[in-house]
Parts: structure tokens; C-alpha cells; sequence
């Protein structure tokens, strides 16, 4: 397990956010390592995944078969996988009990370290790259990824970097809270909310949106970069 050069900048260091969500992970917290749904409609599942029950106990993603993907218009291409903002991630997990190498970047060390712990548990430590990161200061390399998710966080400047990071034929992935969940949630900064039409709105041209749907107070974002 290791942090990627490629694309880095200097850590986070006293960010807020990384206070923030250490504070959270700290103390008595407990990580589920349920993958994301969008996750699954992406790369599958491998039955009773979701559990972690039998899964946890093995040594090797190979004995678990094949996965069965949910997607209108064909497979995911082969390729790396990167995820942002993942926290203590069940679909990085996942992606990599496919045989498929993950970048996940997080603010938040302690996520990190959760995660690189239940990645060594289940034998899945040496495709699991760690990269300790602000979004707003990291970018993939272009074109450079099969699919690129994100489940937790928003920032436009975020999205566009990340669109640039899919490859040929791969897919975004994309989920965070729309501006209207604000009037339940008032502690949401606007900035951290989708606008109307967002993410689709802000998709590059050679990008075809497969999906786009609100999930209570969030929305849901699916699409597909051309050849």
C-alpha cells in the first residue's frame, strides 16, 4: 500500500476538512465497507459482498467469480479505477476484488487507514493505492482511468478534473447533495450542493449521460466518455 507521485501535491496538512473528518472517523467509530450503490451498478457484486461476511475471510479476490454489472450500454473498458473523497470505502473494495487497481484519495488520513486495514485483511492491499489529499489540489492524470467515482463530495472544479481523468470508453460516477437538501440540512454549505442540472450540465462534450436521478436529498450522475 503505497501513496501515488503521479498527480500528488503536498498533503492536506491543517485543512479543515481533514479535521473535520478525522474527527469523525476517531474515537468509536465504525466502518461498514457496504459498497456504495452506484458502485455496484458499476462494477457488480460478488453475491453476498455486501455483507462481508465470507468475503472478509478469504485471501484472494479470484475465488468469488465473475461480476455482473448493471449498465445500459455495455461492460466498464479494463483499467485502473480511481476513487475521491472514498473515506473508509466499500466500493474501492470492491473494484478491487475484481482484479482492478484503485486509487482512492481521501483528505482524511484516519479514512485512509481504516481503509489500507481492511484492504490488507482481505488480501487486497498490493491493488489498493492510498493517496492522502485535498480534491481541490489533486488531479488524475488525463485519460488515465476506466472509471472515476465519487460518492461524497462536490466541488465543480472537482468534477471537470475528474471528467478529464476517464479514459476512452469509461465511465463517471458521480453522487452528492442537491442545493435543495439544504433547507433540511442547513449546516450544507451551498458550495458542497449541486445546482439545477448539475453534475449533467457540467459534463465535457464527448461525455454521453447514461443516467441522472435524485436519491432523497442527493443526486445521481452515471455517464460514459466516447471513444
Amino acid at each position: 500500500m503505497s501513496a501515488e507521485p503521479a498527480g500528488a501535491r503536498p498533503g492536506p496538512g491543517d485543512h479543515a476538512d481533514r479535521l473535520r473528518w478525522n474527527a469523525k472517523y476517531a474515537g468509536d467509530f465504525v466502518p461498514s465497507f457496504v459498497p456504495h450503490p452506484l458502485a455496484v451498478r458499476i462494477f457488480g457484486s460478488y453475491g453476498s459482498f455486501g455483507s462481508y461476511g465470507s468475503f472478509g475471510s478469504c485471501g484472494s479476490y479470484g475465488s468469488f467469480g465473475s461480476l455482473s454489472a448493471d449498465l445500459p450500454d455495455g461492460p466498464v473498458p479494463d483499467g485502473p479505477v480511481a476513487e475521491l473523497a472514498c473515506g473508509p470505502s466499500g466500493a474501492a473494495l470492491l473494484a478491487a476484488a475484481g482484479g482492478r487497481r484503485v486509487t482512492a484519495v481521501d483528505v482524511s488520513e484516519v479514512a485512509l487507514g481504516m481503509l489500507g486495514d481492511e484492504a490488507r485483511r482481505r488480501g487486497l492491499d498490493h491493488l489498493i493505492i492510498l493517496v492522502h489529499a485535498d480534491l481541490s489540489a489533486w488531479r488524475p492524470e488525463p485519460r488515465s482511468y476506466a472509471v472515476v467515482l465519487c460518492t461524497g463530495f462536490w466541488a465543480s472544479a472537482v468534477f471537470t478534473a475528474a471528467a478529464e481523468g476517464v479514459g476512452a470508453d469509461g465511465l463517471l460516477g458521480w453522487e452528492a447533495f442537491t442545493a435543495e437538501a439544504r433547507s433540511s440540512r442547513p449546516s450544507l454549505q451551498a458550495d458542497w450542493c449541486l445546482a439545477a442540472g448539475e453534475p449533467a450540465s457540467l459534463l465535457p462534450p464527448d461525455f454521453t449521460l447514461l443516467d441522472q436521478h435524485d436519491r432523497g436529498p442527493k443526486r445521481q450522475l452515471l455517464a460514459r466518455r466516447h471513444l
